[in-house]
């Protein structure tokens, strides 16, 4: 089996012991990504679990359960807003999804659900998002030989597919 794949799914119907929110550095409910995420893991009782947390910086990831979610856990990965790529965007985004499987690996988690962070309302260039995303991915796994993860990527429309799986294609053959 293919160690990191892409699929056109919603992340919140994964079937993965972890998902990835990509968060604010307050833990703030938000729209998009975010938003299902709420819903389905019940808003009150994941927006609880944020308030205790309180802050993450920029780069860096939290964990909490999924509650009613189907994974068993949702990892806050706090993405960078694209500011013209001077602004260490790269390696922030980078430092997100490599916090996230780190985080993932420690809670014996097998499989983790990713959106293509950054690349929504905080407005990293498609082709640039992927671009970090499968690098950092691919690192991972390469740097951690024993981790025993698979990695997907849940998009919702065919042009971020294509263009996903033309950066998997390339970077990981």
């Amino acid at each position: 089996m293919r160690k990191i794949e892409i699929k056109i799914i919603s992340i919140t119907d994964l079937k993965t012991d972890a998902i990835v929110n990509a968060a604010n550095s307050g833990l703030w409910p938000g729209g998009g990504v975010c938003g299902a995420i709420s819903k389905a893991a019940g808003y009150k009782d994941l927006d609880n679990a944020c308030k205790m947390i309180g802050h993450c910086d920029t780069g860096n990831a939290v964990i909490t359960p999924g509650f009613a979610s189907n994974a068993k856990y949702i990892i806050h990965a706090v993405d960078p807003q694209w500011r013209g790529g001077n602004h260490n965007e790269p390696e922030l985004l980078y430092k997100a999804y490599q916090r996230s499987l780190e985080l993932a690996v420690q809670n014996n988690c097998r499989s983790i659900g990713f959106p293509l962070i950054s690349a929504g309302i905080y407005g990293y260039p498609m082709e640039k998002a992927w671009e970090q995303a499968i690098y950092a991915c691919s690192d991972f796994l390469k740097q951690h030989i024993d981790a025993d993860i698979y990695i997907v990527f849940a998009v919702l429309d065919k042009r971020t597919f294509d263009t996903g799986t033309k950066y998997l294609n390339d970077i990981t053959s």
